[in-house]
């Protein structure tokens, strides 16, 4: 890979990891279609590369949030459990599974995330109580369907929180944590197969921890619930048509 490339890739990721910090994802769910321009095979090159990165940009915008005090620590650790037994099914699966359907599903996900980010949310009524129950129910099938994708669970937890009842800078702190194990452990099925160059690994996951520890503090100072949520929606409507983009001209 020519250095040209390589810094577009390094700079690219920062932007993520800033945008994905702000919003406690990980940085995979955008990283696999930005890598996927770049590494032609998604279960063996972009896969377990943006798993990697994912569980370090999730835990260093945790840590982002833990000095906020945001997180809320028993639902988090809760949910992380649940995730990391969940999230290896799922990249198992992976392997068995057509690309075309894995995309598919992505896509799926986020147009049905991105209109349901427009909706109310707790910061609009305040009289809304977190429904635990229903959250660890979701994450079972969330985390699966993330193992799969090779993009750790944070894109679908962190708006699955909110649609439960809790407010988004919550949610976003309480992702962080959670996705952190989970996007490990969704690693292991494809560390047999894994394609991944080493040095460019080590250059994303430098600035993608800092990307997303600088991303976490920015939403806990300065980013409304309110902002952070309508933020996300536009995040992966834009991530989409990336990728429509990519399959069309592919």
């Amino acid at each position: 890979m020519d250095t040209a490339t390589v810094v577009v890739l390094v700079v690219g990721l920062l932007l993520l990891s800033l945008a994905s910090g702000m919003l406690g994802l990980g940085v995979a769910f955008a990283a696999v279609p930005f890598l996927g321009f770049f590494l032609p095979d998604l279960v063996h090159q972009v896969q377990p590369l943006s798993l990697f990165l994912n569980g370090v940009t999730a835990m260093f915008a945790a840590a982002g949030f833990a000095r906020s005090s945001l997180v809320a620590w028993r639902p988090a650790l809760l949910l992380a459990a649940v995730a990391s037994v969940c999230a290896p099914v799922g990249s198992w699966l992976a392997q068995f599974t057509p690309p075309a359907w894995l995309w598919a599903l992505y896509l799926a996900a986020v147009v049905y995330l991105a209109w349901r980010m427009f909706r109310p949310t707790p910061d609009e009524d305040p009289d809304i109580s977190p429904k635990l129950g229903v959250a660890v129910g979701l994450t079972v099938p969330i985390a699966v369907l993330a193992g799969m994708l090779g993009i750790g669970p944070g894109f679908l937890l962190m708006p699955a929180l909110i649609l439960v009842g809790y407010a988004p800078k919550v949610a976003a702190a309480i992702t962080a944590v959670a996705v952190t194990l989970p996007s490990f452990t969704a690693l292991v099925p494809h560390l047999g197969t894994a394609d991944v160059d080493l040095g460019l690994a080590a250059a994303l996951v430098t600035v993608g921890a800092v990307g997303a520890f600088v991303g976490a503090r920015l939403t806990s100072r300065f980013v409304s619930g309110a902002t952070l949520k309508r933020a996300f929606g536009i995040l992966i409507v834009v991530m989409t048509a990336v990728k429509v983009v990519q399959i069309v001209a592919g």
